[in-house]
């Protein structure tokens, strides 16, 4: 049992690095139980969405309130599962309510048991960060981007497997 916490331990860490490579510090970190949030401004998230790299991210919003979010996440992870040892990172950013994150979401990730890397983007001024995500985002959810040095695709919509996987693939020709 030991053997099995330290495990979940040190892959939680190294997690936590990688995310934190990522993009900028976060702004601070919720801990509870195993689960580590990083927590964002759209300050420190935005260096993630303007990478010029040959890396693909496939960035999607969302929240634990939202339906057809919840209803897409299993895309999401499927799309992780199948394309993790190509040069695509995985980030799932979720906009529930800062005070709500021991209650809901951390609760959600476990009882899902979401792989994908999940972080929390805690700024207020939505009305700014909005259109800086995309210009054409009227601030629903779920909302994705899915973006490399080559190309910037963003979709305001709800995704099936075979949606996701589509553009996924397109993104990269």
């Amino acid at each position: 049992m030991k053997f099995q916490f330290l495990l979940a331990f040190l892959i939680l860490q190294l997690s936590f690095i990688a995310t934190q490579s990522d993009a900028q510090s976060a702004k601070e970190y919720i801990k509870s139980g195993n689960q580590l949030i990083a927590v964002y401004d759209f300050d420190g998230l935005d260096s993630l969405l303007n990478q010029k790299n040959d890396t693909t991210y496939v960035v999607n919003f969302w929240a634990t309130w939202c339906i057809p979010c919840v209803q897409e996440l299993p895309y999401f992870e499927q799309l992780l599962e199948k394309y993790d040892s190509e040069k695509m990172k995985l980030l799932l950013v979720s906009l529930d309510f800062r005070k709500k994150v021991d209650q809901s979401l951390i609760p959600f990730m476990a009882k899902k048991k979401l792989k994908s890397t999940v972080v929390l983007l805690d700024d207020k001024n939505a009305n700014t960060w909005i259109n800086k995500v995309d210009s054409t985002w009227s601030g629903a959810l779920p909302a994705t981007l899915i973006l490399n040095k080559n190309q910037r695709l963003f979709f305001e919509k709800s995704f099936t497997f075979e949606e996701l996987e589509t553009e996924y693939l397109n993104s990269k020709k």
